[in-house]
């Protein structure tokens, strides 16, 4: 009939994922935590596993959250089952209203009120800045919990973070913050640009490199600045002592910035970082 409401579109989970749900956080928002498990992880009572986490959790498993997904669930089932990577677990942590200010390291002002406005005003023309706050979370609230609760491999050579967007931002400002936790990095259609392109002053201050794996990536389609920014990126960090097999860097034809794109090149990220282990 006309007035009634769509059914919801089913759930597109393949294997285990855990969901943990209202994780509080003392300086931030609540969130949910989805949990992927290999395929053999609840019999093989003994084995300890690799743990990627991402942002965005919501993306990654189950298009009925947003309409699309990354298919990291049925991906890493088949790459897994095909022994094509060793089996890992991966954490999605969920994104929530204060998503930009969170997956952000510095605040900027918006566009085209910052230099008139009175100091009172300040604050109130200024977005972003809460990306400390948010590692602190993960290092402190998430890693812990998820260390406790299944059988991870907590050390820093068994731990990776990853993320698209604001969360490639973010993936890249917490890794080299805390070299001694990640040692592996997804930085996806990263936002180089935010904050005058502070990210990339993030890089020139290193002494030298974290000696971390780093997946880089951009689609052609997100703008030729965005690829040209991506790839001074790339060479900046090359300038700081990175070695290029250290450092994959994919510019995909005719890929735009959205979770289909991404997905189409997840293989090549899980393989890049757990196939040789």
């Amino acid at each position: 009939a006309w007035e009634d409401e769509p059914p919801p579109p089913p759930q597109t989970i393949t294997g285990r994922v855990d969901i943990i749900r209202d994780l509080q956080s003392d300086s931030l928002l609540s969130r949910t935590l989805y949990i992927y498990l290999p395929p053999g992880y609840a019999t093989k009572k003994s084995k300890r596993y690799p743990v990627l986490y991402m942002h965005d959790g919501q993306a990654l498993f189950d298009a009925s959250q947003i309409g699309q997904e990354w298919k990291m669930d049925e991906t890493a089932e088949r790459l897994i089952t095909n022994g094509k990577i060793e089996p890992l677990i991966i954490v999605g942590i969920g994104n929530t209203p204060n998503r930009i200010s969170e997956y952000t390291p510095t605040s900027q002002r918006l566009g085209g009120m910052g230099k008139s406005a009175k100091n009172a005003d300040d604050e109130k023309i200024k977005m972003g800045g809460k990306g400390g706050l948010y590692a602190d979370f993960i290092l402190h609230k998430v890693k812990p919990l998820i260390d406790k609760s299944y059988r991870t491999r907590p050390q820093r050579e068994w731990t990776a973070l990853g993320g698209s967007s604001l969360g490639g931002l973010i993936t890249l400002y917490i890794g080299l913050e805390h070299p001694d936790v990640f040692s592996e990095l997804l930085v996806v259609s990263p936002s180089v640009w935010w904050d005058e392109r502070f990210i990339l002053q993030k890089v020139e201050a290193l002494s030298k490199s974290t000696h971390q794996q780093i997946w880089l990536d951009i689609g052609t389609l997100e703008g030729e600045e965005a690829v040209e920014n991506v790839e001074l990126l790339y060479d900046k960090l090359l300038q700081k002592g990175w070695d290029q097999s250290d450092i994959k860097l994919v510019i995909e034809k005719d890929a735009g910035h959205n979770e289909r794109a991404w997905a189409k090149r997840v293989p090549g990220m899980l393989r890049f970082l757990f196939a040789d282990k």
